[in-house]
Order: C-alpha cells, then sequence, then structure tokens
C-alpha cells in the first residue's frame, strides 16, 4: 500500500538518481542513413559559478516544462548546461573575502591572485550543479560546459582574432563608465541610474555664470559651450576666455553645440572632456585637448594642484569652499535633483574617464542581427512587449567597449612589442621582496629590475594610445611572435564577449553537436538581459555560422515578493530556494513560479503559495491511494486500455473533458503560456477528478465496474502526463507507485509519449 502522504525527501534523490543513470536527458545524433528528426535545443542561462541557487534560478523551471514537454513528443531533446566564470562580480565577491583578512588585491600579483579565485569558486561550483538537480532540472549533465574551460577560452581567443582580422576591433583612447570601486571599466548597458538631490553651484566664470553640481573637476576645463542661436553667447564664440581659478588663471575656447541645454542653468557650461561623455564628444569634433584630472583610484590627480591625491567628495567640498573665499560662487540650488549614473554592482558613482581600450564595432554586427528578428528568423515572445525594445536598443547601439580591468577572466590576446617602447609601456609589478612597484618599463629597468621580474609579479600594464607609427606594435594571437620582447595586455574580457558567443562555443566541443542541434529552438531567459545577452548573442552567433542562434527568444517573469517588490538581500525579503524545496518539495516550488502567471509578468513568491501547493502534491497522492484502493484485487490486464465503444454517458462526458484538457494544455504550453496551463491542470485534478467524478462514481468503483475504473486510470495518467514537466517528481513516484496499472510498466514517466489522442 502506498503511504498517506507524499514524503517528497523519500523521493526525490532516488528518482533524480534513476533519470540521470538512464540516460535520458542525453540526446544522440542519429547516425548512418538513420533519419535526423528535427532536434528541440535549449541551452540554459549561465548561473554564476561562485553563487549558490537563488530564486531567480528557481525560474529554469520554465526550460525545464519545455524540455521535458519536447521529450514526450518524441523529440531529440537537449537542454545543455553550464556556468559563467562571472567575471566583475565574482571578484568583487571574492575581495570582499580578502578585505576580512586584512588583505587586497593590490598584495597579490595577477596569477597569484588568479588561482587563489579559481580554488574559491571551485567550492562553489559543485554546489551550484547539485542544487539544480535538486529542483529536478533534466539537463544534460555530459555536455556541462564552464565557461573558463580551456577549450572555451581557446574559441573565444580565436573570435577575438578573427573580429579583428577582419576590422570589427580598436583600440583607442575613449571615454568610458569607470567605477572606482570595482576598477574597472563597464559598457553603457552596465550603468545603472538613481535620482539624487545634490547642490547645483551657480560659480563666476570669467564673464559668465556656469551651473555645475561638479567643482572638483574644473582643473580639467578646456572650453565653455552653449546652444547654437543663443544670442546671450553669440558673440563670444570662438574666443579664448580668461578664467580665474582655487589653482590660478587659465584659458577655455567658446564654442556652439546643438547638444547644449540652453534651459540648463544659464545656458553655457563648462567643458571637461576627460570626465564627461558630451563633454569628450565636443572636444572630438572641436579639437580640443584631454586633461585627466580624476585617476583610476578616485582621486585628483596633480593637475588639480593642492586638491591632488583628495578623493573625489572630499576635493568637491574642498574646492567650494575655496571658491566661497576667493569670491567665485554667486549662488547655489540646494535643492537641484538630477539623475546620476552607479555602478550595477557595488552603487558607486561612476566616474567617466578617458583611457585606452579594446572596443568591437557593433554596426555591422547588428544589421543582420536586426534583419533576422524583421524577417522572423528568430522571434521574440512576447512580442508586442519586447520587440519593439529590441529594435531600439539594435538600431541605436554604441560600439561595444570589451576591456575590463580586472584579473578574472581571459585575458586579451593583444601582445606589444617592449623593445624601443620602453618609455611608453607603463607596468605595476610586485618585486621579488613582494614589494608594488610603479613606473614605465624603461624606470624599471634602470631600477635593477628585469623584464622576466616584472612578467612574475605583474599586475597591469597601460599602453598609451598613440598616433601614427609612434604606437607600439601590436600582435594578437595566442602568444607572442618569437623574435624580440612582448608583454601582454592585461586587461580581461568582458563577461558578456564568452556569454555571447555560448551556443556555439559549446556546440562546437562535441563532434556532430553544432550541425545538429544548431540554431538551438528556445532562448528563454529574463527580459532584463534582452540587451546584454539576447542582443550579442545574435550578433555573435550569425556573425560566427551565418545562422542566427535561436528560433525563439522567451522573455519570462521576474521574481518578486508577496508585495510586488523586488527580491534583494538589503531587503531582507529574499527567499532561499532550497530552503523551500526542503520543506516543501521541489514540485511545489516549481508548481509556484508558473502558477497562473501571466506572460513576462512578475510572479509573487511567499512561503504561503509554496506551501500550498504542496498540499497540491498530496491532493495528487491521495487521488493515487484511491485508485490503488479500487483496484485491490482486480487484474488490471482484463481491463482494456482502449476505450469501450458505447460508454455511459457520464464516462462519456468525462472522456470529453479529459480530451478538451489535453488540447487546452497542450496548445498553452505551445504558446508559452505556462500559467493557464499549470491552471487547467490543477483545477482539473482536483475539481473535475477528485471533487465531481470521483464522488459520482465511487460506488461504481467500489462495485469494480470495469468500464468506471477503466475510465479513472485513463484520466489519472493522463493527468500525471499533463502535469509531469510541470511538477516531475510526485508524477514520476505516481507512476511507479501504480506501475501494476500501466500497459507498460517499466516505462518512467519521463519518457512516456504525450497524449495527443484518446488511450
Amino acid at each position: 500500500m502506498m503511504q498517506k502522504i507524499f514524503e517528497h525527501n523519500k523521493f526525490e534523490a532516488e528518482i533524480c538518481k534513476q533519470w540521470e543513470e538512464s540516460g535520458v536527458f542525453t540526446p544522440q545524433i542519429p547516425s548512418g542513413k538513420a533519419p535526423k528528426r528535427k532536434p528541440f535545443t535549449i541551452i540554459l542561462p549561465l548561473p554564476n559559478a561562485s553563487d549558490p541557487m537563488h530564486i531567480g534560478h528557481a525560474l529554469f523551471t520554465v526550460q525545464d516544462i519545455l524540455v521535458r514537454y519536447h521529450r514526450m513528443l518524441g523529440e531529440p531533446t537537449l537542454w545543455l548546461p553550464g556556468s559563467d566564470h562571472a567575471g566583475i562580480e565574482t571578484q568583487y565577491i571574492f575581495e570582499k573575502h580578502l578585505a576580512k583578512q586584512g588583505k587586497s588585491r593590490f598584495d597579490y600579483d595577477r596569477e597569484t591572485l588568479f588561482k587563489m579565485i579559481w580554488e574559491f569558486v571551485e567550492e562553489n561550483r559543485k554546489l551550484n550543479i547539485e542544487q539544480m538537480k535538486r529542483l529536478g532540472f533534466s539537463l544534460d549533465w555530459t555536455r556541462y560546459h564552464y565557461s573558463l574551460e580551456p577549450e572555451i577560452v581557446s574559441m573565444v581567443l580565436d573570435t577575438f582574432k578573427k573580429l579583428h582580422d577582419d576590422g570589427l576591433v580598436y583600440r583607442g583612447e575613449r571615454i568610458v563608465n569607470f567605477c572606482t570601486h570595482c576598477g574597472t571599466a563597464f559598457s553603457d548597458l552596465e550603468v545603472d541610474y538613481v535620482e539624487r538631490r545634490d547642490p547645483l553651484y551657480y560659480i563666476k566664470y570669467g564673464p559668465f555664470i556656469i551651473a555645475t553640481t561638479r567643482t572638483e573637476d574644473f582643473a580639467g576645463n578646456v572650453a565653455v559651450a552653449f546652444h547654437p542661436g543663443d544670442k546671450r553667447y553669440e558673440g563670444y564664440l570662438g574666443q579664448d576666455i580668461e578664467i580665474t581659478g582655487v589653482n590660478g588663471i587659465f584659458r577655455v575656447k567658446v564654442v556652439s553645440e546643438s547638444k547644449i541645454d540652453p534651459e540648463f542653468g544659464t545656458g553655457i557650461e563648462k567643458v571637461t572632456p576627460g570626465h564627461d561623455v558630451l563633454d569628450f564628444e565636443i572636444a572630438q569634433r572641436h579639437g580640443l585637448p584631454i586633461k585627466k584630472v580624476i585617476g583610476t583610484d578616485g582621486r585628483l590627480t596633480e593637475l588639480a594642484g593642492k586638491f591632488a591625491g583628495m578623493k573625489v567628495n572630499e576635493a568637491r567640498n574642498g574646492v567650494y569652499r575655496a571658491m566661497v573665499e576667493m569670491k567665485l560662487i554667486d549662488h547655489v540650488d540646494e535643492e537641484y535633483t538630477h539623475r546620476v549614473a552607479v555602478c550595477y554592482r557595488c552603487g558607486t558613482t561612476i566616474e567617466p574617464m578617458v583611457m585606452p581600450q579594446w572596443f568591437i564595432k557593433t554596426k555591422p554586427l547588428a544589421k543582420p542581427a536586426i534583419e533576422a528578428v524583421r524577417k522572423g528568423k528568430t522571434r521574440i515572445v512576447p512580442k508586442k512587449r519586447f520587440e519593439k525594445m529590441y529594435f531600439d536598443w539594435m538600431d541605436n547601439i554604441h560600439d561595444w567597449n570589451v576591456s575590463r580591468q580586472i584579473v578574472w577572466g581571459p585575458r586579451i590576446p593583444a601582445w606589444y612589442k617592449v623593445d624601443g617602447n620602453e618609455q611608453k609601456i607603463w607596468v605595476s609589478f610586485l618585486d621579488k621582496g613582494g614589494r608594488p612597484k610603479q613606473g614605465t618599463i624603461r624606470e624599471h629597468l634602470e631600477n635593477g629590475s628585469t623584464l622576466k621580474e616584472m612578467d612574475d609579479g605583474l599586475q597591469r600594464i597601460i599602453v598609451p594610445v598613440y598616433q601614427g607609427t609612434n604606437s607600439p606594435e601590436v600582435h594578437i594571437g595566442d602568444g607572442p611572435p618569437t623574435a624580440g620582447n612582448w608583454i601582454q595586455e592585461t586587461d580581461t574580457f568582458d563577461t558578456w564577449f564568452l556569454s555571447g558567443q555560448w551556443p556555439v562555443n559549446t556546440l562546437r566541443c562535441r563532434p556532430g553537436d553544432l550541425d545538429y542541434f544548431y540554431p538551438t529552438s528556445v532562448l528563454d531567459t529574463l527580459w532584463d538581459i534582452l540587451f546584454f545577452w539576447v542582443g550579442r548573442m545574435m550578433m555573435l552567433g550569425i556573425y560566427l555560422t551565418g545562422k542566427v542562434p535561436f528560433e525563439v527568444a522567451h522573455m519570462h517573469a521576474r521574481v518578486v515578493d508577496a508585495k510586488g517588490q523586488k527580491m534583494s538581500k538589503s531587503k531582507g525579503n529574499v527567499v532561499d530556494p532550497i530552503e523551500m524545496v526542503d520543506k516543501y518539495g521541489a514540485d511545489a516550488l516549481r508548481m509556484t513560479l508558473v502558477f497562473g502567471v501571466a506572460p513576462a509578468s512578475d510572479i509573487a513568491v511567499s512561503e504561503e503559495k509554496v506551501r500550498g501547493m504542496r498540499n497540491f502534491a498530496n491532493k495528487l497522492w491521495n487521488i493515487g491511494r484511491y485508485i490503488e484502493m479500487v483496484f485491490e484485487g482486480v487484474d488490471s490486464q482484463v481491463i482494456p486500455f482502449s476505450f469501450p465503444e458505447r460508454p455511459l454517458l457520464t464516462e462519456r462526458k468525462f472522456i470529453g473533458k479529459v480530451e478538451k484538457l489535453t488540447k487546452e494544455v497542450t496548445e498553452a504550453i505551445e504558446k508559452y503560456k505556462f500559467g493557464i496551463a499549470s491552471e487547467r491542470i490543477y483545477e482539473f485534478a482536483w475539481h473535475e477528478l477528485a471533487d465531481k467524478y470521483i464522488e459520482e462514481t465511487k460506488g461504481e468503483a467500489r462495485q469494480k465496474n470495469l468500464q468506471t475504473l477503466q475510465v479513472l486510470r485513463h484520466a489519472y495518467f493522463r493527468i500525471l502526463k499533463l502535469l509531469h514537466p510541470f511538477m516531475p517528481f510526485v508524477t514520476e513516484a505516481l507512476w511507479m507507485e501504480l506501475k501494476g496499472l500501466r500497459k507498460n510498466p517499466r516505462e518512467q514517466l519521463t519518457c512516456a509519449k504525450w497524449p495527443l489522442m484518446v488511450g
């Protein structure tokens, strides 16, 4: 006899082991002359290898529903797993770990630091895999890949070289979004904005009064600009104006620019091209010099005079006080509110800085990616909400800054020739005694260090971008040329550059996989990385193969708490998925995440809702116990598995409802309406089957009416099949418990045929 309730902890591990050992999740490519059926393929969005699972990862349930459904349709089905090294985020977490020990990344050379982070990540990577298995995800673990595997990294480097050889890579000094805390540049997409109230200073500036929230960067001012046609300032156009500042007298040029807002402040603004994106563009158009007043450490440079060495906020206050003493402040608006760029990782205010960086030209890559969606080669679902968002971004795309000033990730395969360029290459390293050294290679050589010592203790190099033949020779490749001395770029690749190639590179790892499983069928991901990941996979996938990487990009919902707030550790409203699995079972959590949820809407998760779905699992179990009871003493093999020609009216009506349910659930899954599908199965199992049909036919069932038992068995096993993609453990457990009532007792439910017809 079946136990009284479904105790998930007694079944889940054993069922998971059974699935994995059977090899059912590992599709084989048809060999020889066997017909090649169109496969169904999904690539798992990469969880960070350094993090345990959070509730957002539990939404991989949506992909598992699709994968289990298509597997039951009989299609060769691949769900390919992997994990991401998550460059900036992982190094940020590790640096906090170091800080607790009184250390920082600057205490180690880059190779030692890399090895330390590798060991740190490996401890968590295995945990991440086990947690995904706990949720029943039917991934093909024989094809698991990690973004820092040597084979994957080698393909990433090859892509960069191909882009370079095709003229799509360049190195230039450009203004970038720099986080002085994380110590790296970010792309435009990785910058968040917050509304903040700051003083707006109105400053006497020669014959003008200018308004700004920043006083600390005045030493970097090279011009003032006004909107063309602003009659207040037309008479000054083209002049060099003498300005009295806190560090003495200097001169600025007056220019006109259409992007200047005549309604802001007094209508004329300072131009600081070293630390403002618009000002950098103005400087490029007018041939203005670039002055770098703020360093990568967040402190003012020597250009700031007596304020050099101060942190930005300290310098801002210091310069303001000095201006007050010099009577340069006209007035201050203390209630000014504006949007401020902050680091999406740590929240530090972004400092725009001009730095040498590696860029990929994206316009040529974006064009075929745009056309692919316009022509329907890739569909974005839901279309109405997200297709326009995709086009808006791709049509206005900027070149992609792929340089990151961190250790954790593959180094950009660029080698700079040292010979003849010793004065141009700046190096920081730890000498043999572990002491930090900074300066040009020439300075280090003159002080007795060797190139090998610099390379062994290397932390960072900086090679300015020079014009023409003054720039050091650069070689792109796996290693340096054999002749002469070379030093490798210390910048690493943006993590999204690796993950943007993920479908192509992972399927290249096993012979035949790319030809058979690419393009993949569906990409399912959260809509907030439509730009970060989806667009970049489209660009790089088409560039590398000539084909789109996926036929459908499905944007799933976002998990929020019971009050509709985004979950975060700081708010204390995070739901631990593994804690919910331990208490209520994986099925209960999975069903919670899809039940009644509209496409791409927020999913409110609470423990109460998870508990309710655990109760539904128990309801299914109780129905199974009832069926086991009424079949007791009956040889199920004498009950035909096909329907009688003339069923009773009650049975006939109920069979019609079962077939209608099958059609509705199938159509809902095909249209990615998992909320509707799960809701229909739930309502039918609980109310149509349990509350109505079972109650109405209890007499006939206890009297062993074969027709009643036949219909009851059919309806129940049909529900188990329809529900299996959503709640795989309890359905598989029931399938095994009642195997004596099935036509094929040895068959696993996960391999059973999806019900498309009566019988």
